[in-house]
């Protein structure tokens, strides 16, 4: 019976230190967002020709690789980006969100929210920088740079547009949108 239990402690232990490592950036199985417990759903690198830009990943409440229910849904789920480049202009991280938007079938609506997570991209992104996108149900996407809110974008049409980014149809990113979603 100890045994069984030694082994219980340890295989408890083990599992919520495992991770998932990404061009030398550990994605933690398990993590707490903004008071949310969540799972590893998938991580990946992006990468612009050779460059590697961030390693990338999606916590959710369970895992799930059908893009439709994590988009809609409304249960807190998070995106987690790790810089790798030295150097990623504010500007040139504003574009991105920008051409991203564009996909978004309900872009028009959101001019607000799109220009206020916008407003919050006021220093460039260098190595090692951490961006979280952290979405609560009534609340909205928590933007969180480096463990400190930068703000908060409210509703569930903008948490669906910003993980769009990623995991929508027309994304910009379809390999990194494969490796979010476990494949």
């Amino acid at each position: 019976m100890k045994k069984v239990i030694i082994l219980t402690l340890i295989f408890v232990t083990f599992s919520s230190i495992m991770s998932l490592e990404i061009a030398g950036v550990s994605f933690l199985e398990n993590q707490e967002f903004v008071e949310n417990k969540l799972v590893l759903n998938g991580a990946g690198l992006r990468k612009k020709f050779v460059i590697k830009v961030y390693a990338c990943g999606l916590y959710l409440k369970e895992k799930n690789n059908n893009i439709d229910e994590i988009i809609n849904s409304d249960v807190p789920m998070a995106i987690k980006m790790h810089f790798l480049y030295k150097n990623v202009p504010k500007e040139k991280l504003i574009s991105a969100w920008n051409k991203g938007f564009e996909h978004y079938k309900n872009k028009k609506i959101l001019v607000k929210e799109i220009a206020r997570f916008n407003s919050f991209f006021k220093y460039d992104a260098h190595k090692n920088d951490i961006y979280e996108f952290v979405y609560t149900p009534r609340k909205g996407v928590d933007v969180i740079f480096n463990d400190e809110l930068i703000g908060t974008v409210g509703g569930i049409e903008f948490k669906k547009a910003l993980f769009s980014i990623w995991l929508g149809e027309k994304t910009n990113l379809p390999k990194l949108k494969a490796k979010l979603l476990g494949n």
